[in-house]
């Protein structure tokens, strides 16, 4: 009977450590907030003070929604819009907005936030 524990024990410790090591190396805490992307394809924080600048100047509004906004969350299909990210910021696949005063980058396909530029 023991032995049978130790078993399921084992087996059970087998299957949730692949899983536990995707999720680490999927999101982690970067200098200066919560990523989900490597920094070369999000804003880096070298170029966050510029970013937020751009934000200002471009007077982006910003969108409310219920929801926290933290990385992996997603947006509304509707009413809030997104924007390209200026290429002087570097190529990335993602798009920007203003939520909750925050600005996040956002995968425009499934519209999950990727990053919180703080």
């Amino acid at each position: 009977m023991r032995n049978r524990i130790l078993a399921v024990a084992a087996v059970a410790a087998a299957i949730a450590m692949p899983a536990t090591a995707a999720q680490a190396q999927t999101v982690g805490v970067a200098r200066g907030g919560p990523v989900v992307v490597d920094e070369s394809e999000g804003i880096t924080v070298e170029q966050r003070p510029a970013f937020r600048e751009y934000i200002v100047s471009e007077r982006v509004p910003t969108y409310t929604i219920p929801d926290r906004v933290v990385v992996g969350n997603l947006l509304p299909e509707a009413g809030v819009m997104t924007y390209d990210v200026p290429q002087r910021f570097g190529a990335t696949p993602y798009r920007y907005t203003v939520v909750n005063g925050e600005t996040v980058l956002v995968e425009p396909r499934s519209r999950r936030i990727v990053q919180v530029v703080e």
